[in-house]
């Protein structure tokens, strides 16, 4: 597990080596709630972003995070007698890092390398790490609009909840991005990743509205859909994540 941890770190500080004259472009979003009362709960999801693009490198390495606490009632038999006990624990913990560095043949084509670690308490694997080398392809790039694709094999080790043993599986990685400024103040985004194996599939689309307050301050509505066709007993496939948050741009 540390070396995975070790692997991580360092594949995903390779674009930042491979262009370190700077030009990064990066945002924050933040998104917290809390309740206390009848009900209480607390929710926190962050996410970091950074990107860069010349005339040979197309790079980007971001970080999320998301955590939540509430009350959860289950029933527990004391002495014989079915009861319903409460208790304040997470019912969401989830850390996920990834980063991609693209050498460009052409304005449109490049060579990307991409990884993606991801640790969850509540999914159906502890932890998935997912390296890829492929093809991408930039189809459309204007003021308004942006649409690249990219597609190819990757290499991917995880460990199911269920067995609690750290296995492999050859992949096919494919990677959708659009995004579309519907006015001088508002963007619409959707980025979809498929991570294919044997044994599971995984996909995850995050769509997003982003509305610029000025040139350093937006807000963002977003809705993310993770599904996983492989799942041990009692788990579901798909898991949902609606955000409202405060997005810093620098």
């Amino acid at each position: 597990m540390k070396k995975l941890l070790i692997a991580a770190v360092a594949l995903a500080a390779a674009p930042f080596a491979a262009s370190a004259d700077g030009g990064w472009a990066g945002s924050g979003e933040l998104g917290f709630a809390a309740s206390r009362g009848n009900a209480k709960s607390e929710n926190l999801n962050a996410k970091l972003n950074f990107s860069k693009e010349d005339d040979v490198w197309k790079n980007t390495f971001y970080l999320t995070a998301l955590r939540s606490k509430g009350n959860t009632t289950t029933i527990e038999t004391v002495n014989g007698v079915p009861s319903a006990v409460t208790r304040y624990d997470y019912t969401a913990n989830r850390y996920e890092a990834g980063a991609s560095a693209g050498y460009k043949f052409d304005e449109r084509s490049y060579l990307v390398g991409a990884l993606r670690y991801e640790n969850d308490d509540f999914s159906p694997f502890t932890y998935q790490a997912v390296f890829s080398l492929g093809y991408g392809y930039t189809a459309i790039k204007n003021e308004r609009t942006e649409l690249s694709f990219e597609i190819g094999p990757g290499y991917k080790r995880y460990e199911p909840v269920l067995t609690g043993e750290t296995e492999s599986d050859i992949v096919g990685r494919g990677l959708v991005t659009y995004r579309h400024r519907l006015s001088e103040n508002t963007t619409f985004e959707n980025i979809f990743l498929v991570e294919a194996g044997a044994d599971n599939k995984f996909y995850q689309n995050d769509a997003g509205l982003v509305v610029n307050m000025n040139k350093t301050l937006a807000l963002k509505l977003g809705y993310q859909v993770r599904h996983n066709t492989d799942v041990a007993p009692g788990i579901k496939k798909t898991d949902q994540l609606m955000t409202t948050n405060l997005v810093y741009n620098f």
